[in-house]
């Protein structure tokens, strides 16, 4: 059976438990990190050296790093759809990934989530909170013109690239902080809350998170 190491309130084991649920894998999810931990003893160490979750043991292999690891689950054990095996068809995909992690990930997991409820009110930096206010208004207009052409991020149909990018509106449109309004953002957000696994697995509440005063 398909194991995952990562407390449940992990954005990036978030994203790894909507595609096992998308997939209708059995899994077991062990409840290792934050107020946890677990993720700094040696056998945890041994699977991923630098302590941190979500980590996958399936059968014949053990792998961290959550793109890394949604790939392939994907390939494994998923479909053409979510990951075509055709590079010219799989590339949009993989593009449309790494956009996700490397742009709208640490703007908005650093500069407004960490600010809003992992900070508490005194000591909150308000410029870096404008500052990824701002970005996140340039980044979702983007995404927001991408679906309204295409109606899924990387094209017609949902892929990897939507659980990679779609994990995180659930707090992107929870957090209290103005937001741009893009119709089309909102719509295709409001897809995703009816789909079941990602409100079991995305849409999950991040109270045990916040500090005092946030």
């Amino acid at each position: 059976m398909l194991r995952i190491h990562g407390r449940a309130t992990s954005s990036n084991v978030q994203a790894v438990m909507w595609l096992v649920g998308e997939l209708g894998l059995p899994n077991e999810r062990l409840d290792v990190g934050g107020a946890f931990g677990g993720n700094q003893t040696a056998e945890f160490l041994a699977m991923n050296p630098m302590g941190r979750v979500p980590v996958i043991e399936d059968e014949d292999v053990t792998l961290f790093e959550s793109q890394a690891i949604l790939r392939y689950l994907a390939a494994r054990h998923g479909s053409e759809v979510l990951w075509p095996s055709d590079p010219v068809v799989r590339a949009p995909v993989d593009q449309w990934m790494e956009w996700a992690k490397v742009n709208l990930y640490p703007s908005l997991t650093y500069k407004v989530f960490w600010q809003l409820v992992r900070t508490s009110a005194a000591e909150r930096d308000h410029d870096l909170l404008a500052e990824g206010a701002a970005e996140l208004d340039q980044l979702m207009t983007i995404a927001d013109a991408q679906i309204a052409r295409h109606g899924w991020l990387a094209g017609a149909e949902m892929t990897l690239a939507d659980i990679a990018f779609g994990t995180h509106l659930f707090r992107y449109f929870t957090v209290p902080f103005d937001r741009a309004d893009l119709p089309a953002l909102r719509a295709y957000y409001d897809r995703l809350c009816a789909r079941p696994a990602y409100a079991e697995h995305a849409m999950v509440s991040f109270e045990a998170l916040r500090v005092p005063g946030a």
